[in-house]
C-alpha cells in the first residue's frame, strides 16, 4: 500500500516538471520566438505559415511605429489647380434674366419664384429660350450659357443684357452616411463640395465616428479618406473634392479596440481616441499590472494584421515605461501580461493539493482504493 502511495506521489510531482498543467494563458521565453504558426501575407500576395520572432521594445523601433501609424503630412492644396466650377446637367433650373425684356425675364407673372418660373434642363441636357430656340447646355458653366444666349438673341436684340443663374440644383449629388449627425443625399452646388464641406453639410461627426476610416466610392473604386490628418496637420490633400454619384462614408469606432489580457486588474476591450492609444495607456486603462501576480518583465503586444508581429517590453524597473508611453498600438492589438513563476507553481499546488489531501486521507483508513491482494 505505501508503495502504491508514493508511486502516485512521484508521479504527480515529476508532471509538474513543466508546469504544463498551470491554468491560464503563458507566454514563452521572448529568446525563442513564437512557438504557433500563424497565416503571413508574403509579397507575392499568398498566405504562408509562419513563426514569429518576438521584437524587443526599443527607441529605434517606437520611432518606425510612430512613422507607420502617424505619416508625417506634408501636402497642401496646389495653387497651380484649377478654379471650381459648376457645370450644368439634365434636371437643373435656370435662372435667365434679359434686362429691359420682361416679357422674356418673367412670363408667367412676376409673383412666381425662380425655381417655379425658370428653365428647366431636360433629360437631353436641351433647354429651351424664345427667340434662341433649342440650346445643349450639358456639361456648361453658366458663363458659357450666358455667351451661348448672347450669340443667339443679339440677332433679335440690340445691346442686350442677360445674366444666367443656377436657381435649383438638381442635376448632381453625393451621399453621405454613417456616423454623421445628418445622413442623407446633398446635392452638389456652385460652393465646391469637398469631403469637409459634406461632413459640414450632415451635421458634423457623432462622437462614435472614426474620423481617420472615412471611405469614399467612386467609379467602382473605394479610397480611404484621413479627415483627421487634415484637422490635426493641415493636410489639405485629405480635403479630396467629390463628384456627381460619390458616397461618402464615415464608419463607427467599434472597430478601433485594444484588448487587454493576462495579470491585469481589469482585462477587458477598450476603445482608442481618435485612433490612438499607447501601451501605457492601454495598461492604465485596464487598473494598472496586479503587483501581487504579474510578471513586469514579460508584458507583449500581439499585432495579428496581414504581417503579424509579437513585441516585448521589459517594464520591471519604472523607466521602461518611458518607452511604453511612446509605444503606439493599432487597432485590434492585444497587450497581454504574463503571470509570475511563483504565482504559476501556487495555482498548481491549489490544484493538486486537495488530491494529495484525498490519498493521505486514503492511506490513514481502510479506503477501498489501497485494498488488494496484499501485494
Amino acid at each position: 500500500m505505501r508503495n502504491i502511495q508514493t508511486f502516485g506521489l512521484l508521479a504527480v510531482i515529476l508532471h509538474l516538471g513543466g508546469c504544463a498543467i498551470a491554468p491560464g494563458m503563458h507566454m514563452q521565453d521572448s529568446a525563442g520566438g513564437s512557438t504557433v504558426s500563424v497565416p503571413v501575407l508574403s509579397s507575392d500576395g499568398e498566405y504562408t505559415q509562419e513563426k514569429l520572432n518576438i521584437h524587443e521594445i526599443t527607441g529605434e523601433l517606437i520611432v518606425e511605429q510612430e512613422a507607420l501609424l502617424y505619416p508625417q503630412q506634408t501636402g497642401s492644396a496646389s495653387p497651380e489647380q484649377p478654379e471650381y466650377q459648376y457645370h450644368i446637367g439634365p434636371g437643373d433650373v435656370l435662372s435667365i434674366i434679359v434686362w429691359d425684356h420682361p416679357e422674356l425675364t418673367i412670363p408667367a407673372g412676376q409673383f412666381r419664384d425662380a425655381k417655379t418660373a425658370g428653365t428647366l434642363v431636360g433629360p437631353d441636357g436641351m433647354i429651351f429660350y424664345p427667340y434662341a430656340g433649342k440650346i445643349d447646355v450639358n456639361g456648361l458653366t453658366v458663363e458659357e450659357i450666358r455667351d451661348a444666349l448672347t450669340r443667339k438673341l443679339s440677332h433679335f436684340i440690340e445691346n442686350i443684357q442677360l445674366d444666367v443663374r443656377v436657381a435649383d440644383y438638381r442635376s448632381q449629388r453625393v451621399y453621405v452616411v454613417g456616423e454623421v449627425n445628418n445622413p442623407g443625399i446633398y446635392p452638389v452646388t456652385d460652393v465646391p463640395m469637398t469631403a469637409l464641406e459634406a461632413i459640414n453639410r450632415a451635421g458634423g461627426f457623432t462622437l462614435d465616428s472614426d474620423r481617420r476610416q472615412l471611405t469614399l466610392t467612386r467609379q467602382g473604386e473605394t479610397y480611404r479618406v484621413d479627415m483627421l490628418a487634415l484637422y490635426e496637420n493641415g493636410d489639405a490633400s485629405r480635403n479630396l473634392l467629390l463628384q456627381h454619384g460619390n458616397v461618402l462614408y464615415v464608419p463607427d469606432r467599434i472597430n478601433n479596440k485594444i484588448f487587454v489580457l493576462g495579470e491585469v486588474r481589469n482585462p477587458s476591450s477598450y476603445l482608442m481616441n481618435k485612433g490612438r492609444k499607447t501601451l501605457a495607456e492601454a495598461l492604465a486603462d485596464a487598473g494598472g499590472v496586479d503587483q501581487n501576480s504579474s510578471n513586469p518583465a514579460r508584458v507583449y503586444v500581439i499585432r495579428g494584421s496581414d504581417t503579424p508581429k509579437v513585441f516585448h517590453l521589459n517594464a520591471s524597473s519604472p523607466d521602461a515605461l518611458i518607452l511604453a508611453d511612446r509605444f503606439p498600438l493599432f487597432p485590434h492589438d492585444v497587450v497581454y501580461v504574463d503571470t509570475a513563476e511563483v504565482v504559476r507553481w501556487n495555482r498548481v499546488m491549489s490544484q493538486i493539493l486537495p488530491t494529495i489531501k484525498i490519498l493521505e486521507m486514503a492511506s490513514r483508513t481502510d479506503f477501498p482504493l489501497f485494498q488488494g491482494n496484499g501485494n
